[in-house]
């Protein structure tokens, strides 16, 4: 028997199929992602960080921090990783909605303005939020057989983790 979800997920996911309908998806190349600080007086992108990685999304830290909302029963998997990421956790079964549900909740109550927010065809979401004046984080939920991946990138524009 399934429960009912409580209001505030049935709101945020009802939001989040709004953003999908009205096809408003976006994906930041690797020039403008980064922000000004990352940027060499040439205007080309200065070396990361230690503890940093360029990625396609832009510049991300290795890791998030230790406070950053971990959804219940996920364990860290480097095997389901899909390139660099900040993390990479793994939940037996699929629960790709629920986790995407919780994700958005608790990115919001930390005060995270989430920017996007995509449902896919593969069942999978995208979660992009910002706060702090250019701290971003992009968070996506997929199913795959039985297990659900939830892979962070946590942006070299937010405190060091």
């Amino acid at each position: 028997m399934r429960r009912p979800l409580p209001i505030l997920s049935t709101a945020l996911l009802a939001i989040l199929m709004l953003v999908a309908a009205c096809g408003t998806t976006t994906t930041p190349s690797p020039t403008t992602a980064p922000t000004s600080s990352l940027a060499a007086p040439d205007g080309s992108l200065a070396a990361p960080l230690a503890g940093q990685t360029d990625t396609e999304w832009g510049r991300i830290w290795d890791t998030v921090p230790a406070d950053f909302p971990t959804y219940r029963g996920t364990t860290p998997s480097e095997g389901a990783a899909n390139g660099p990421a900040s993390a990479t956790l793994a939940a037996d079964g699929n629960v790709a909605e629920a986790a995407a549900t919780w994700m958005g909740e608790q990115i919001l109550l930390d005060g995270y303005a989430i920017e996007n927010s995509s449902p896919m065809e593969d069942g999978s979401y995208v979660l992009e939020a910002e706060r702090d004046g250019g701290c971003r984080v992009q968070v996506t939920v997929a199913p795959l057989g039985s297990l659900t991946t939830i892979t962070v990138l946590y942006g070299a524009s937010c405190p060091k983790p």
